[in-house]
């Protein structure tokens, strides 16, 4: 009896000619290889390119040149500005008391009760170092892109607060000053060594390096008549990075007490610096702003919109800073406005800051530059976005509306370019109708002025700004539908193109394609090259159109590979009409069939997009697994009760880990302890293996293979993971204990991860001596880069992918039970290559699917993957503690890549257990993701970044790379 095809059984004519199918077969197969060539190489193509097609709708870069630096028109009230920022400094952790009930920041605190303002300063997602320092001292805020530059020094020369001083003096991170200092020659800056940055060490003596400099730098002063000179002109500037925080938070996380002493240690560098200056300037004409770039999450990492990120401390004081405020009563209400991060406006002081009645003024984080600028007399820079907030500064009425003005002067100037160079390329230019008159609105704000009219003119000013700001996002997102609607088509041109190699290639179809070959219906050959021809001219023409708009060449790629796949698609119209025809002709229960099935695939999709905020479906979804295949396997074979036990206790040990919090705290003894538990997987896989190798169930799953190139292999990678494990108990105990990763253990660890992962490539060929070996071999390195409860998740999806296969096993003996008085002859029609795999049946897209659903699993079973905090930088400390951003991050993405590795090679594993065609089954897996793809393509927001679609094309190009060479 012949297999079902994909849309149901194998037709007549398949059954029917064998003889001429296994004719025809070899040539079939050099034409299927060939273009599954052409599609994967198409496939890498634009996944690349269409990744990057996000940047192009949701970020792209604000920043444009050409326009002129609005000069203020008052007298400034300070003549220098003293910058601190602390790096990773969160806003609870600064304005808190201790468990003593002492506040950590004295002399901040008394800043704000006696001198200056303060308020929160609100960071937009990525919060990073990178982008924060951009947002305080440039004023805008970088589209994500430049998170993958780094901490490079500036690839894109933008304007700056640094760049509009007279002269400015830098000490810090050589990671954030160069970024500022290294193209302004009106700069004196200098940065530590990268080995200071060291995550087994305590960081505040980077802090303190900082002031030293600074400190050296006034001492110096006295003997040297030219820096003497350069201190006292005004429009000058000087920043003091201070990194000890963000250090110690990564290393210890932000309650403990090293971190804690480093808030201590910040407050007690600002009271020096402040005592310093106010004693070598001594004329009261010094400004002070204390913020920090971004904050900490609990598990020590940042770069999300959560508020422990977000939320940082703003504390100005010094000369134009206004007094504190104090607060008849604490009552606030919700106006409606929200900041950047999407956090309300006037929210409630909390009560323990013991700060309630004093008066919080908020902001954004890029309105600190306007403020800055505003302060010393400078411009503001040409790319800021800010809006200056006027509640900070000491201004009468008249310089008030005067610096009010000099703002939105500078945004409007930002939008009238943006207009400018959008209509200079444009053959259709559509223009931001509520901004058509702004030199009417601006002559009516000069008119007010004149008049003595201040808070009419404040308000005119006001609403400028806003629509200037509404016209910037305008021109910002103006290509939005037209590149939307693009990119999906040609998702969707993907996916039917995917659909379609699907079905000729691995589907009864392509039997009856291979027969037909001859009988093609006249004129068909010339109605394809017809297609062609209008595909190619319709590409020149909208290439002539994007050259004509000085579009971007990744424009004309995104049209191009659109028009290309749509050509392919009507150029298959006659393969269409015999799908159709095909279905047409089934009985009504084959067609309910599968549209039950593709109901029952998208439901499953939307299941997984849905995990992506709600990570604890995925516990749901095993517990009720769990019980279902259990049930299955107890009805199906009722002689193996303990099979049906072990996969419900497997799908509920890995559900506890959705519930358990993304912040992973360390447990070295869980880990260790895990370790353990994979050596007695590893030994209960080689004895199950041994003891049912006779069992006909079993059979093609535990089939021996003695050949192997290294006698006692197994337990030589046990001994591996034993040392592992005990190189986690030293390594971590004496970073603990003496403050530094020993270089001798540092040796060690890294030998240990490299060796294990040699180790399978010597492993015998039977699929369970195989797969055991893999997981053994991927265990060491997995350890050495855990710090807790992660380190069970990758024994439980063992597991659970152990009990995948036993599944596998009992469905494909029902099977072959059904199949067994015609099993020979069912081989010889279904056998679509030489390979012995056979066709594709609708009931075989559950594999690709629990692939899916596993391969998410991988990623959210130990933390939220959507939130570019779920990186534990901590868990590389056994490797490297010195800071090493792109090392650190290589390490990362390995030890995220394990997991997998373990699920990727059970896929494979398990297409070869049931003879299904690979590459057919992993073109069915991109064609899901990229339905997910499409869906996360609408969700992406560039107010609270979210790089779903990003990791959805990211996740296409994993499979592509890391899974196709398994199938040629």
């Amino acid at each position: 009896m012949a297999g079902a095809g994909i849309l149901g059984a194998d037709s007549e004519l398949s059954q029917h000619h064998p003889q001429k199918r296994r004719r025809s077969g070899r040539w079939w197969e050099l034409q299927v290889r060939r273009r599954e060539r052409w599609l994967v190489a198409l496939g890498i193509v634009l996944h690349a390119v269409y990744m990057l097609s996000i940047f192009d709708i949701y970020f792209k870069t604000p920043i444009i040149h050409g326009m002129d630096p609005v000069p203020q028109r008052f007298t400034p009230p300070a003549k220098r500005l003293v910058l601190l920022v602390a790096d990773g400094l969160r806003a609870d952790k600064f304005f808190e008391p201790d468990s003593e009930g002492r506040f950590r920041a004295p002399f901040l605190r008394s800043v704000i009760r006696e001198k200056g303002r303060w308020g929160i300063s609100h960071a937009r997602p990525p919060t990073e170092s990178r982008p924060g320092h951009v947002s305080i001292i440039a004023g805008f805020y970088e589209d994500p892109s430049a998170v993958t530059k780094g901490w490079k020094a500036n690839p894109v020369e933008f304007d700056s607060v640094f760049n509009r001083s007279r002269h400015t003096f830098a000490f810090g991170s050589p990671d954030i000053v160069p970024i500022f200092c290294l193209n302004v020659p009106h700069s004196s800056w200098n940065t530590y060594p990268h080995e200071f940055e060291d995550f087994a060490s305590d960081a505040a003596f980077l802090d303190h390096w900082s002031f030293d400099q600074f400190h050296s730098l006034l001492n110096r002063s006295y003997n040297d008549p030219k820096l003497k000179q350069l201190l006292l002109q005004d429009n000058l500037v000087v920043f003091l990075h201070l990194l000890g925080c963000d250090t110690n938070g990564h290393a210890h996380r932000p309650y403990s007490s090293i971190y804690l002493n480093n808030v201590k240690v910040v407050d007690h560098i600002a009271e020096s610096v402040y005592s310093l200056v106010e004693s070598y300037f001594n004329d009261n004409q010094t400004a002070y702003i204390f913020t920090a770039d971004h904050g900490m999450s609990d598990k020590g990492s940042h770069g999300d919109g959560h508020p422990s990120n977000t939320d940082t401390p703003l504390v100005a004081w010094g000369a134009g800073i206004r007094s504190p405020k104090w607060l008849l009563h604490s009552s606030q209400s919700d106006d409606g406005f929200r900041f950047v991060d999407d956090h309300g406006h006037d929210l409630p002081t909390p009560v323990e800051w013991g700060l309630t009645g004093i008066e919080r003024v908020d902001v954004n984080q890029a309105d600190i530059a306007p403020l800055m600028a505003t302060l010393i007399g400078l411009p503001c820079p040409v790319n800021s976005v800010g809006n200056l907030p006027l509640d900070y500064l000491r201004l009468d009425k008249a310089d008030e509306v005067e610096a009010a003005l000099a703002n939105t002067k500078q945004i409007l100037n930002q939008f009238l370019r943006k207009s400018y160079l959008k209509q200079l390329n444009s053959l259709h230019f559509r223009p931001y109708k509520p901004l058509m008159n702004y030199s009417s609105i601006l002559s009516e704000i000069e008119d007010l002025i004149s008049e003595r009219n201040f808070e009419a003119a404040m308000k005119s000013s006001t609403k400028l700004r806003s629509l200037a700001l509404t016209g910037l996002h305008y021109f910002q997102t103006y290509d939005w539908l037209m590149l939307m609607t693009v990119i999906t088509l040609g998702y969707i041109g993907w996916m039917v193109n995917l659909i379609l190699h699907v079905l000729q290639s691995y589907t009864y179809l392509s039997a009856n394609i291979s027969l037909r070959k001859q009988k093609v219906a006249p004129g068909t050959e010339s109605t394809i090259k017809r297609v062609h021809l209008g595909g190619c001219l319709l590409i020149c023409l909208l290439s002539t159109i994007m050259y004509l708009e000085n579009a971007p060449l990744l424009y004309h790629a995104y049209f191009a590979m659109t028009v290309f796949l749509w050509t392919q698609i009507f150029s298959n119209v006659p393969f269409l009409k015999a799908v159709w025809r095909d279905i047409a002709s089934r009985k009504l229960g084959s067609s309910m069939k599968l549209l039950c099935i593709s109901a029952l695939s998208i439901f499953i999709l939307e299941f997984l997009v849905s995990s992506f905020s709600e990570r604890k479906l995925y516990t749901w979804c095993f517990l009720t697994v769990g019980i279902v295949v259990a049930l299955f396997i107890f009805l199906c074979r009722p002689g193996r009760p303990f099979m049906a036990i072990y996969i419900w206790m497997a799908c509920w040990f890995i559900s506890t880990f959705t519930l358990m919090p993304a912040e992973i705290p360390d447990n070295t003894n869980l880990v260790i302890f895990s370790g353990a538990l994979a050596v007695l997987i590893g030994m209960a896989a080689r004895w199950y293996g041994s003891s049912n190798k006779c069992d006909k169930f079993l059979l093609f799953f535990t089939q021996h293979d003695r050949r192997t190139r290294i006698p006692l292999l197994f337990q030589f990678q046990a001994f591996l993971v034993v040392s592992s494990s005990g190189m986690i108990w030293l390594s971590t105990s004496h970073r603990s204990r003496e403050k530094e990763l020993m270089m001798a253990h540092q040796l060690i660890n890294w030998s240990l991860a490299g060796i294990s992962l040699l180790m399978p490539l010597f492993s015998p060929c039977g699929l369970l001596e195989r797969l055991t070996s893999i997981f053994l071999g991927l265990a060491p390195p997995f350890l050495l880069l855990s710090i807790g409860y992660e380190a069970l998740f990758y024994s439980a999806l063992s597991l659970v992918l152990m009990g995948w296969i036993l599944v596998e096993c009992a469905i494909l003996n029902l099977t072959e039970g059904k199949d067994a008085p015609g099993h020979i002859e069912s081989l010889e029609v279904t056998t679509i290559n030489n390979n012995d795999e056979r066709n594709l049946q609708l009931f075989d897209l559950r594999i690709p699917l629990i692939f899916m659903v596993l391969f998410n699993v991988a990623f959210f079973g130990t933390g939220n993957f959507a939130s570019i905090a779920s990186f534990e930088i901590s868990s590389v400390y056994r490797f490297i503690t010195v800071f090493s951003p792109f090392l650190m991050a290589a390490l990362l993405i390995f030890k995220l890549f394990i997991p997998f590795m373990l699920v990727i090679c059970v896929f494979v594993a398990i297409t070869k257990l049931v003879r299904l065609p690979r590459l057919g089954c992993y073109f069915l897996v991109i064609l899901f993701s990229d339905v997910m793809t499409i869906h996360f393509f609408f969700l992406v927001s560039n107010i609270v970044l979210v790089f779903l679609h990003a990791f959805l094309a990211s996740l296409n190009n994993l499979i592509i790379f890391s899974s196709f060479p398994l199938c040629f």
